[in-house]
């Protein structure tokens, strides 16, 4: 599985209704199940960004689904990074030239 980051703002719509962001991120976790995801951590933040969600998915395809499906409810807009540990860092590193 890779692991993702997802970064995500409240959209006007969003913070109108912040009172229901927990119930929203349980939503968020059953979601990602369905598309065959986990969510390891989610965590409201302050700065940037709103939330940050720590995700594992077995591809992009997957993850990018997730990211679409969550934004079409309208409450959030998100940009996801792909993460890599320090194993996948080395084998990386291995086959520089």
């Amino acid at each position: 599985m890779a692991t993702y980051v997802v970064l995500a703002n409240f959209t006007e719509q969003g913070v109108r209704h912040a009172k229901d962001s927990p119930k929203r991120a349980d939503a968020f976790k059953e979601m990602a199940k369905k598309h065959g995801a986990t969510v390891k951590d989610l965590y409201w933040t302050q700065g940037r960004y709103d939330i940050t969600a720590i995700v594992e998915a077995p591809d992009d395809i997957t993850v990018t689904a997730l990211s679409l499906s969550v934004g079409t409810l309208g409450n959030v807009r998100t940009e996801t990074m792909r993460a890599f540990s320090a194993a996948d860092m080395k084998t990386i590193l291995a086959k520089m030239a």
